[in-house]
């Protein structure tokens, strides 16, 4: 995962928040299916992962990951419509 460019590691954080919220939504119905916990377990820890990762390399998703003992950062990166296209 960390060898991901931006745009890889962008789209591995978007697949795996959209499967753990199909994980969710299954277990809402199906609390105690094991199986789909286990992989809702797994998704999760994917996710979190590669925020961690994209966060550290590059710059905060949302302003829960902003480290704000150096003051506030949230927003320094260009906004994505600021951005040039791919």
């Amino acid at each position: 995962m960390e060898e991901l460019c931006r745009k890889d590691l962008m789209k591995l954080i978007q697949s795996t928040n959209f499967m753990v919220i199909e994980m969710a939504l299954y277990l809402d119905t199906h609390p105690q299916d094991a199986c789909a916990m286990g992989t809702y377990q797994e998704y999760r820890r994917q996710f979190k992962r590669a925020v961690a990762l994209y966060e550290k390399k590059y710059a905060p998703l949302t302003f829960y990951g902003v480290e704000d003992e150096n003051g506030w950062s949230w927003g320094n990166e260009p906004w994505p419509w600021q951005k040039e296209c791919d």
